[in-house]
């Protein structure tokens, strides 16, 4: 039985060597500076924003996050938890550009309505309807009584 163990051992010890034993799947979600989605590094401690993934500069110390694995069939090759679909079936954004303020879907369907559910606007934002593609129903408090209208009522020159 000793004999028996000692094989079993050594033909376990090759088969981690040879990287044949199958791995658990690696849960990459994580959650990157100012609370944004993000993608866990090899390294377990690295994590990125969504949309640093597959932007052809390797952020993570090995490379992980531009592997053609992931970024070979953009964006059904991403894990579903990088990718928000915008209500025009065929575009989306990264994960961390819902809520983030900008209309990145053009319709601003990542910043309003029910398919994005985005809290009310954060403390250096003012709430008004923009006049600009760039913002949807927040704008930032900066271009308050600059001159230039920003919000549907001129909201921003007024009353901001």
């Amino acid at each position: 039985s000793a004999t028996i163990l000692l094989v079993l051992a050594a033909a376990v010890a090759l088969a981690v060597a040879l990287g044949l034993l199958l791995q658990v799947p690696v849960n990459r979600f994580c959650t990157a500076s100012s609370n944004q989605t993000g993608f866990l590094c090899n390294d377990r401690e690295t994590c990125i924003p969504a949309s640093q993934v597959c932007d052809s500069i390797s952020n993570c110390r090995h490379g992980e996050d531009e592997q053609e694995k992931l970024c070979g069939d953009l964006p059904h090759s991403l894990p579903g938890f990088l990718v928000f679909h915008c209500s025009n079936p065929r575009s989306w954004v990264y994960a961390d550009q819902r809520c983030d303020g900008m209309n990145d879907c053009g319709d601003c369907s990542d910043e309003m309505g029910s398919l994005a559910a985005c809290p009310p606007c954060r403390s250096q934002w003012w709430s008004c309807s923009s006049v600009f593609y760039e913002y949807c129903s927040c704008i930032p408090r900066r271009l308050c009584r600059d001159g230039i209208q920003h919000c549907l009522g001129w909201s921003d020159e007024y009353l901001c």
